[in-house]
């Protein structure tokens, strides 16, 4: 009798209440921006919801993406810059949790408005081409509608982890890759970033670093040296490259320092701005990194980089 009493008094509450809007529940889910109207390039169709990572080094990291998007997120003060950011995972997850989230949330903090990137993943069935036209649409969107964000379309930048630094990287030094058509009012833009972070980034898929995911799921466990050389960053190290910064550690077992140290070094010797910060341990992975670690202190290093080129004002003025 009690139970059959209060299942009527909530009945009755729910019609006497209006239902709050979906947004009031939602509210710290940022908004999102689709990057394809209906059909998009790069042959594959993925079912089902995406799936999320419950353990191990993939808990918090998607696959299984069927909508390629961006999650932003607006600053309380915007600096007038932006930066689209992208996690690592070989491109057959996107670590979030650990890497693109966190960093999306410190630098909106900072005043940066920030895009975060679900892009799609070869492992899904996509064509191996697919994260990068992902990539430069993102990057032609932002600069579309950038007086919409209150950004300056000559202040945004690119920061990737691990496979995301190789996504910012390849977009960084081949914006004008021709990977798909496109004639819509975003396709009238350049995908060059103005600036890019990569973060223990995966650089070269030559040998004596053949053996990492991104390397098997982009060219193929038996790509020639031809398909190696096309998806290597130091191919496309330019002069006219954007100005660069690195992080990287020691001891990283994944991407191993060599990877950061040769993009560095064909950077500079090509005439461009590039920095290079290497940590002597902290792994692979390491998002923001621990308190007690030294490599927590990248992304102030990162800030006082930024100022020092203009892209955010320096302290004081």
């Amino acid at each position: 009798m009690i139970a059959r009493a209060l299942t009527a008094l909530a009945a009755l509450l729910a019609l006497l209440v209006p239902a709050l809007p979906l947004a009031a529940h939602t509210t710290t889910i940022p908004e999102e921006i689709l990057l394809w109207p209906g059909s998009m390039p790069g042959n594959g169709k993925v079912e089902g919801p995406e799936k999320i990572g419950t353990e191990g080094a993939g808990l918090g990291a998607v696959s299984n993406v069927s909508l390629p998007r961006m999650r932003v997120y607006r600053p309380a003060m915007p600096n007038g810059a932006a930066v689209l950011v992208a996690g690592g995972g070989g491109y057959f997850r996107i670590q979030l949790k650990k890497e693109s989230t966190p960093a999306a949330e410190w630098l909106q903090a900072r005043g940066f408005t920030v895009f975060e990137l679900i892009y799609r993943l070869p492992n899904d069935g996509w064509d191996s081409t697919a994260p990068f036209m992902d990539a430069q649409r993102a990057m032609k969107i932002i600069r579309t509608r950038a007086g919409e964000f209150g950004v300056d379309p000559q202040r945004i930048g690119f920061m990737g982890f691990s496979a995301g630094g190789h996504l910012a990287g390849f977009t960084a030094y081949q914006p004008a890759r021709a990977l798909y058509s496109g004639s819509d009012r975003y396709e009238a833009v350049s995908a060059r970033p103005d600036f890019a972070v990569l973060m223990f980034p995966v650089v070269t898929l030559r040998k004596p670093y053949d053996t990492t995911r991104t390397r098997r799921e982009i060219v193929g466990e038996k790509a020639g040296e031809k398909a190696e050389a096309a998806w290597s960053l130091d191919t496309y190290a330019a002069k006219d490259a954007p100005p660069t910064i690195i992080f990287a550690s020691a001891d990283d077992p994944t991407t191993p320092p060599g990877h950061g140290i040769l993009l560095f070094q064909t950077l500079v010797a090509a005439g461009a701005s590039a920095e290079l910060h290497l940590f002597r341990d902290g792994g692979h992975g390491w998002g923001l990194g621990k308190p007690e670690q030294v490599i927590s202190q990248w992304p102030q290093l990162f800030e006082h980089w930024a100022r020092s080129l203009q892209i955010i004002e320096k302290q004081g003025e």
